[in-house]
C-alpha cells in the first residue's frame, strides 16, 4: 500500500509540492505585482534583475521572453552576417541550433563526450574555419563543458563564446582559487526559465547574461524593438520580455536556488549509490572543474535495453524521459546545413543509451528508495 501510495505521488518534476513549500512567499510576491498593476517592465522585473546579476557576479543580466529567444538575440547581438558558421552540439535541445538557422547562419554540429555529454574542445578544434565566428557550448543536465579548453580555442582563433546554459543555472566552474557561475564566462550567457528548471518561473522566462557593456546595450535594445527611445528604432529587433508576475516569483525562487541545487544534489547521490555497480549502467560522469546541479539525472543504460527500461518503469508508475531520441544532425529540420553522411558517433549512440529519472526539489526518501528498486528490478530478470 504504501508503494502504492508513493508510485502515485511520483513526478518528473513536483512543480505543486515546490510552490505549496514557497506558497507564502509567491503569493505575497505575486500579490505585490497584482495590486501595483505594473505587469510590463515593472519593479519587480528591475529587482529581479538586479538581484540575479548579484548572484551570477555579473555586470549585466538582460531579461526576455524565454530561452530560446536569449540564444537568439545573443547571435543577433554579435553582428554576424549569413553563411557565418556556429559550432556547436549535435547532442541538445534543438533551441540551440534553430536559432542559428533562423538567422540564416550556419550551424556545423560536432560530437559530444559520452561520459559527460559535452562538446569535445578537439572535435570543435577541428571543425574551426574562416568561416567560424561563434563557438556554442551547451552545458548538458546541470553541468558545464569544458569551458577552460573553449576559451583558450576562443581568444587562439578570434571566436565569440555564446554559453547556452538554460540547464545549469547557479552551477560553479572552475578552480578553488577562482570559480565562475557556469554562464558568465563567455561573452554572453544563455538561460531559460521553463517551469521545470533549476530556477523556474510559471510560465516562460529567460535572461542573457554578458559583462560587456556593448554587448549589454545592444542585448537591450535588440529584445524591445531595437528600440533605446520609445519609438525610435535603430535596428531590427524582437519583443521579448520577462513579464514583472515571473519576475516576482523568480525573485523569490531565486533566494531558494542554492538550496534547490543541494537537494538536487543529494537525490543525485542516492541514486548514484544504488546504481554504481551495475553493470549495464553508467551513471553520470562531472567535467572536471564543473559542478553538477542536475536538472536531468541521466543514466546510460550499455545493453540495448534503454527502451525496455522505459516502459517498464512507466508501468510502475515511474515517470522517465529520454533527453534525446535523435542528435540533431539526424533530423530533418536541419537537412539543408548537414551533410547526409555526416557521423557523429557519440550522440548517436547517447540516444540510444540515455534515460532520465525523476529528479526535482520535492522528492522523498520513500520516492527514492521505489524508483530505484525499480530500476534495480530492470537488471536482476
Amino acid at each position: 500500500m504504501q508503494h502504492m501510495l508513493e508510485e502515485q505521488m511520483i513526478q518528473m518534476v513536483d512543480l505543486k509540492a515546490q510552490y505549496k513549500r514557497l506558497k507564502s512567499e509567491i503569493d505575497a510576491a505575486m500579490m505585490n505585482v497584482m495590486e501595483s498593476s505594473n505587469f510590463i517592465n515593472g519593479p519587480a522585473v528591475k529587482t529581479f534583475q538586479s538581484n540575479l546579476e548579484q548572484y551570477l557576479n555579473v555586470r549585466h543580466v538582460v531579461p526576455c521572453a524565454n530561452g530560446t529567444d536569449a540564444l537568439q538575440v545573443a547571435l543577433m547581438a554579435l553582428g554576424l552576417k549569413p553563411g557565418d558558421e556556429v559550432i556547436t552540439s549535435s547532442f541538445t535541445f534543438i533551441a540551440t541550433v534553430e536559432v542559428i538557422g533562423l538567422l540564416q547562419l550556419k550551424p556545423v554540429l560536432v560530437d559530444v563526450d559520452t561520459e559527460t555529454m559535452t562538446l569535445i574542445p578537439e572535435e570543435v578544434k577541428k571543425a574551426i574555419t574562416p568561416k567560424t565566428k561563434v563557438v556554442i557550448p551547451v552545458h548538458l543536465f546541470g553541468q558545464g563543458a569544458n569551458m577552460e579548453a573553449i576559451m583558450h580555442l576562443a581568444k587562439k582563433y578570434g571566436l565569440y563564446v555564446v554559453e547556452d546554459a538554460c540547464q545549469c543555472l547557479g552551477a560553479g566552474f572552475g578552480t578553488k582559487r577562482k570559480k565562475q557561475k557556469l554562464g558568465t564566462i563567455g561573452h554572453i550567457g544563455c538561460t531559460s526559465f521553463f517551469p521545470s528548471k533549476n530556477l523556474g518561473a510559471f510560465g516562460d522566462g529567460g535572461a542573457c547574461f554578458t559583462n560587456d557593456d556593448l554587448l549589454a546595450d545592444r542585448i537591450r535594445m535588440l529584445v524591445n524593438h531595437g528600440s533605446r527611445e520609445k519609438y525610435f528604432h535603430e535596428v531590427i529587433g524582437v519583443n521579448s520580455r520577462l513579464d514583472s508576475l515571473q519576475a516576482a516569483i523568480l525573485d523569490v525562487k531565486l533566494k531558494h536556488l542554492d538550496d534547490f541545487n543541494k537537494r538536487r544534489q543529494a537525490a543525485a547521490t542516492y541514486y548514484d549509490d544504488v546504481f554504481k555497480n551495475i553493470d549495464e549502467v553508467a551513471i553520470p560522469v562531472i567535467q572536471g572543474g564543473s559542478e553538477h546541479i542536475y536538472h536531468q539525472y541521466t543514466l546510460r543504460v550499455l545493453n540495448g535495453r534503454r527502451d525496455d527500461m522505459f516502459i517498464f518503469l512507466k508501468k510502475q508508475g515511474i515517470p522517465a524521459m529520454i533527453y534525446y531520441p535523435q542528435p540533431l544532425h539526424k533530423q530533418k529540420a536541419f537537412s539543408a546545413w548537414i551533410e547526409n553522411d555526416l557521423k557523429l558517433p557519440n550522440a548517436e549512440r547517447l540516444s540510444n543509451e540515455v534515460i532520465s529519472l525523476p529528479m526535482h526539489t520535492e522528492l522523498t526518501e520513500e520516492q527514492l528508495d521505489y524508483i530505484s528498486t525499480a530500476v534495480l528490478s530492470c537488471f536482476m530478470a
